[in-house]
């Protein structure tokens, strides 16, 4: 059976999150613990990946604006395929954190240029093409920890075959996913053999003082900057007011499943009726939830807020990546969508860092709030900027 490129990314795109996030989740803490590591050793070593998306995704984004698309995404799935490994022969902290660090390429190449592909595939539909595309990895996102989980469960009197067998299962997602890579077209972009490195950097300045497209990723990573503090705080603040661990978990689980129910519709409504809307009043949006969290103590309001807040962010990722994309050439996608991960990945680090502190001093319901204060103001950055770009093009 043959199947559409757009198809195959998705497919790959499920294993390769897959892949990435059954490394994590959520054996990595456990991984860490049995080495010996302290909680701040945990911290670092879960911390490293995170860097590593940071620091490789514009590198990542331009490379493939030069050298193509299916190249980087090849390099990035023999990571994927090779980085797991890597963990069955580690047994010092150091060595789990220099493998983190290697695993850590395989995302920060993989999602910004599989974003650019889609980018470059699809013009009227790409919001809902990016929202399918999320949705496929969240699938793998989902899926993961359940796995990884069970065979922890199954192996808990031997916990050092357990964690064995998670990344052989880790490394078999990422070989799968490297051989559908093989398979998407590889025909040659005209554009892309004409041009130099002169013109590949030159797009990239294009994008980077492109001010609306560094206003439209501060908006995602504010929040993620949210999400980053929901994630981490939200099951200690749920069992500090008496709700169980069980809850907690259906807090997260909905959030995801809304995310990947809703994704691919959000995506082809700001194709339709416009994405700048989208993007401020999701943000809104998201802001009263996070917030939310601080006023609310049962179970069934609090459900309630993380559905909501899994719409809103829904409803603001499905159309940044998209505005950015429209915002950039077609020549300079991979730069743009790179720019945005690294901005992204910066918010969601540093969601839990502030929040923490903030929440050390001043409780958690005071970092829920400041959290809302910093996706309000880049709502209302965001909204100035566009209202002052549109009043610059109606007087030209």
């Amino acid at each position: 059976m043959k199947f559409s490129p757009f198809v195959l990314l998705c497919t790959t795109g499920l294993f390769a999150i897959f892949s990435s996030t059954i490394s994590k989740s959520p054996v990595l803490p456990l991984f860490a613990s049995h080495l010996g590591a302290d909680p701040s050793g945990v911290g670092f070593v879960a911390a490293v990946s995170a860097f590593t998306g940071i620091v490789a995704s514009i590198p990542a984004g331009i490379l493939s604006d030069r050298l193509g698309r299916r190249k980087m995404l090849v390099f990035s799935l023999i990571v994927f395929s090779t980085a797991p490994f890597l963990y069955l022969f580690v047994n010092k902290i150091w060595q789990l954190a220099i493998v983190r660090f290697y695993h850590g390429f395989a995302t920060a190449v993989f999602i910004p240029v599989a974003m650019a592909l889609v980018a470059d595939l699809f013009h009227h539909e790409r919001g809902e093409k990016m929202g399918w595309f999320s949705t496929s990895t969240l699938v793998g996102r989902f899926m993961a920890p359940i796995a990884g989980g069970s065979i922890m469960g199954a192996m808990v009197f031997n916990p050092g075959l357990g964690y064995k067998i998670v990344y052989l299962v880790c490394g078999a997602a990422g070989i799968i996913a490297l051989i559908l890579t093989f398979k998407l077209p590889s025909a040659p972009d005209k554009k892309i053999e004409k041009r130099d490195w002169k013109e590949t950097f030159a797009s990239f300045k294009s994008v980077l003082s492109n001010r609306l497209i560094l206003i439209t990723a501060g908006v995602e990573a504010s929040i993620l900057f949210a999400y980053g503090t929901f994630e981490t705080f939200l099951p200690l603040y749920s069992i500090k007011i008496g709700l169980s661990a069980y809850e907690v978990g259906i807090f997260l689980s909905s959030q995801v499943i809304t995310l990947a129910l809703t994704k691919p519709v959000m995506g082809r409504f700001s194709d339709r009726h416009g994405r700048q809307p989208q993007i401020f009043w999701g943000a809104i949006i998201g802001a009263l939830c996070i917030g939310g969290f601080a006023l609310f103590k049962s179970f069934i309001l609090l459900l309630a807020l993380s559905i909501l807040f899994g719409l809103s962010l829904s409803i603001v990722t499905s159309a940044t990546s998209a505005f950015i994309a429209d915002l950039s050439k077609k020549e300079s996608h991979g730069s743009a969508m790179g720019l945005l991960g690294s901005i992204m990945d910066i918010g969601h680090t540093a969601g839990p860092l502030i929040s923490g502190i903030v929440a050390l001093h001043f409780g958690f319901d005071r970092a829920f709030l400041g959290a809302a204060s910093v996706l309000i103001a880049a709502a209302f950055i965001f909204l100035i900027k566009v209202l002052r770009t549109k009043t610059a093009l109606q007087r030209q």
